[in-house]
Order: C-alpha cells, then structure tokens, then sequence
C-alpha cells in the first residue's frame, strides 16, 4: 500500500489526477494444494495536494485439497504524505493497517465444523499496524516497511482433529499444513528495490521483494494449552517482482504484475507462502 506499491508513477512532466481507482485480479498458488483468487477494488483520494488516503477492499476465494471457502478479505486503510519533491525524485512516507473482516475461524460443515488450515482462511483474523518510507526516481524505487499483528486470531487447526481412517486428507499430507491454533504472527520488515524502464506509453520494471519475519510465530499447544513460540517462523522470504504497464491515456492504463518465490521460511502456519502470483490490474485517475 501507499509508498510501498510496486509500478509507481513518475512523470514531472505530466500533472497526475489526485485521485484514482484501480480494479485487479490476483492469483496466487501455493507450496502445497490450494489456489488462491482475490478481487480487489483499490481507492485513493487526496486530502491535499500532498496528502493521500488509500483504501483497498479485497473479495478472496480458495479452492483446494481440503475444500473451498470465499468472502471478503481484510480491508486495509492508509495515508500517505510526500515529505520532499523534485524534479529528480520523490520522499514518499505510508502509515496505516489492516482490519480483519473475520476471526480467521471458517470451518468445514462436512467435517463437524472443525477449523481450516490458514491457506483457507479469507482474513488473518488480526489487527495490523503498518508503516513504511520510500524514495522514487524516474528510474528507481526503494521502500521499506514494518507490519505489525496486535492479537492472536481465532483459528484452532489443529493436525489431530483432521485424519480419519479412509478419509481424504490423509495424516500426513495435514501435517504439511503449520498448525495455527489461536495463531499471533510475528513482526515483519520489507524492502523493495525495483528497477523502472519508462516509455511514453508502456514501462515494465524488475525488482525484489524480500520480507523479513524478525519475531516468531506463537500458537497455544493443542497438547498443554499452554502459549508456545514455532522455530522456524523467523528468516527471510525473498521474491523476484515483475511488472508491465500499458498506458491508454493520461488518465487509464492496466498493469501486469507476476511474482516468483527464490526463498522461504521454513515454517508458514499463516497461510501467506506463494510460490507465484499474478495480478491484472485496469486503473483510472480522476
């Protein structure tokens, strides 16, 4: 969101409308079955000339192995404020967050209502802070940012409530699924570095994404009820970030993004790993 956004625009030469829509269509496959879908209407107003509030409103759906669950996603909410602006380049600062559209506890009704994994959740169940800086050229993006949960969600997956004998899925192809139960993520860092190749109606650009888990993932053990930091929750997930944009006019284009996972936690019970994701966007400024 805000500052952080991959493909942003820069252009000294042409006045950019203030406000804008944008409409896109994500993607996303998984280490493991399921296939995520998510709509997403993305809004920006600007309170000043300076000064811009943002709101995404995500609709997901996930089809996979253990079944299929749909509805709205977490909406986020931010505003972003231009710190310094040249000719050369842009200062660009976001604070804002996240609000859960539900406590991440969608259940099977097939399978006496017991919980799905996180893949199959449409909201992280958290109230989320997010805040981040960035500096932009006609050529370049550098951002970075922190995203940090305030609670533990909801969700109570656990391995043993799912196997039954005969019944797909089977024990072990759950326990490839982290377990969640009442699951507080970690704190992240990011940092994106993005290449820019602007022409007068298209540019493409390639960068990374790598994002930083600095604190562990806590779930309360199914076994003693007790609270308990996961090993292997912390650590880099890094990706490679391509995009291609085609401007229709000075105020409408659309956009291709597709992403590729280099590397990985070794422990994901939050249902955020993607191996690729692609995005179809069409947006307007007014």
């Amino acid at each position: 969101m805000g500052a952080m956004k991959p493909d942003q625009p820069f252009n000294k030469k042409v006045e950019f409308k203030l406000r804008s829509m944008e409409f896109s269509f994500y993607r996303g496959t998984t280490t493991t079955s399921p296939i995520i879908y998510v709509a997403t209407a993305d809004f920006s107003f600007s309170l000043n000339r300076n000064t811009f509030f943002q709101v995404k409103l995500p609709y997901q759906a996930v089809n996979g192995n253990f079944g299929s669950t749909n509805g709205l996603s977490d909406i986020s909410l931010s505003i972003t404020r231009t710190l310094k602006s040249t000719d050369k380049y842009d200062i660009n600062a976001t604070i804002g967050g996240k609000i859960p559209s539900n406590n991440a506890d969608l259940s099977d009704p097939t399978r006496n209502n017991i919980d799905f994994p996180m893949y199959y959740q449409t909201s992280l169940g958290t109230y989320d802070a997010i805040a981040g800086i960035s500096l932009k050229t006609r050529d370049w993006l550098f951002a970075t940012g922190i995203q940090h949960p305030f609670n533990e969600n909801k969700n109570t997956f656990k391995w043993e409530e799912w196997p039954q004998p005969d019944i797909y899925p089977d024990s072990l192809y759950v326990r490839t699924y982290g377990q969640s139960n009442r699951l507080k993520r970690g704190t992240d860092m990011m940092l994106r570095v993005e290449r820019n190749f602007r022409f007068a109606q298209y540019n493409f650009s390639l960068g990374a994404l790598p994002i930083y888990r600095i604190t562990k993932d806590e779930i309360e053990d199914p076994d003693t009820g007790l609270r308990k930091k996961l090993d292997g929750t912390t650590g880099m997930a890094l990706s490679i970030i391509g995009t291609f944009g085609y401007s229709l006019n000075v105020r409408s284009g659309v956009r291709v993004l597709m992403g590729f996972k280099v590397t990985d936690r070794k422990t994901n019970p939050d249902g955020l790993t993607r191996n690729m994701v692609s995005t179809v966007s069409y947006y307007y400024r007014f």
